[in-house]
């Protein structure tokens, strides 16, 4: 019989050669999800039309981009009432019809809005992709908004992914490509971790990554596989008057082990907030050691210029949080 340690070394050389040959058909993996080198050109006039030609009731309703933009997809306001969404790749694309089948069934097991699906758009000659109509959903995202009480956000956020948890998982997808492998045991991008390690050399203390790293990869999710968002946020997070109430951007919602929604503790919250987040949602210490090895993940492909561009400087901030605290109680 294969000994635990022999099976997770076995188990996490498989993994490491995924990011590799997601290379070598043209792809980058990256925290937002797969991204492609060509990007489409999405403007209101293009939207505009792809409405007026697929739905021509609503033609007539004013199109207007979104003050802040994401990297997987265009968003605009249709009218007061409606969101335009289309993919900007089509490495994005899959989330389309994964949200429009999922939302429905979680929604009603979640205390705080998600989006609402209404209607799905074909591909055009103009625009090659199918894209989404939604219901808009007011509010501030965390991001932008100011007067947050982020110890109450903490706790209201750890009652949402707790209840996201305890949804049933019905035919949800399996975590893997189409969720940028969140979901997946982080191991995963063990290949990554060592390629950024390598390029930024002393600009980090290395051997105190390898040593989370090596903590986050030595357990795995011991329970029945739970939906993950996949992308907790500041900018996926909407507020009102404050206080959370709503949650955006599931293209990588999956079915699998929930240590990646976790790392907003290390990304936005300060050590008091964790600690309330910490004891909302209610997981065990081993997974926020997993969830500690998504966040270095990130921090360091990002500042070796191996993911999504950085010009703040918000992840060598994140990576010195990272390091400084395990959150593990």
């Amino acid at each position: 019989m294969v000994g635990f340690d022999a099976l997770a070394s076995r188990i996490t050389a498989v993994l490491d050669l995924i990011p590799r040959s997601i290379e070598k058909i043209g792809m980058r993996a990256g925290w937002g999800s797969f991204r492609l080198a060509t990007m489409v050109d999405i403007t209101a006039e293009l939207v505009r039309a792809l409405v007026a030609e697929q739905f021509p009731e609503w033609r007539d309703l004013h199109v207007r981009p979104v003050a802040r933009q994401g990297w997987d997809n265009r968003t605009f306001r249709l009218g007061d009432e409606l969101v335009v969404r289309l993919p900007s790749a089509e490495g994005y694309v899959a989330a389309v019809a994964k949200e429009d089948r999922c939302l429905p069934s979680l929604a009603g097991h979640l205390p705080f809005a998600v989006p609402a699906p209404v209607a799905t758009g074909r591909p055009a000659a103009a625009y090659p992709f199918p894209w989404s109509l939604r219901h808009w959903l007011p509010g501030v995202t965390v991001e932008d908004a100011t007067g947050i009480d982020r110890t109450r956000l903490a706790r209201d956020l750890g009652v949402f992914l707790t209840a996201l948890r305890r949804a049933p998982v019905g035919p949800g997808p399996a975590s893997g490509a189409h969720s940028a492998f969140r979901g997946c045991h982080p191991s995963v991008y063990g290949y990554e971790v060592e390629q950024a390690l390598e390029r930024v050399g002393s600009a980090v203390d290395a051997a105190s990554c390898r040593h989370i790293w090596a903590e986050a990869v030595r357990s795995a999710w011991p329970g029945t596989p739970t939906w993950v968002h996949g992308d907790v946020a500041a900018g996926n997070l909407l507020t009102t008057d404050g206080k959370l109430s709503a949650v955006i951007d599931f293209g990588g919602c999956a079915v699998g082990d929930p240590a990646c929604d976790l790392v907003m503790a290390w990304t936005y919250f300060s050590a008091e907030d964790r600690t309330a987040f910490r004891e909302a949602v209610g997981l065990s210490a081993d997974t926020w050691r997993r969830a500690r090895g998504w966040a270095l993940w990130k921090a360091l492909v990002t500042m070796a210029e191996l993911s999504s561009p950085d010009s703040e400087g918000m992840q060598s901030r994140v990576l010195a949080q990272v390091l400084a605290d395990p959150v593990t109680g």
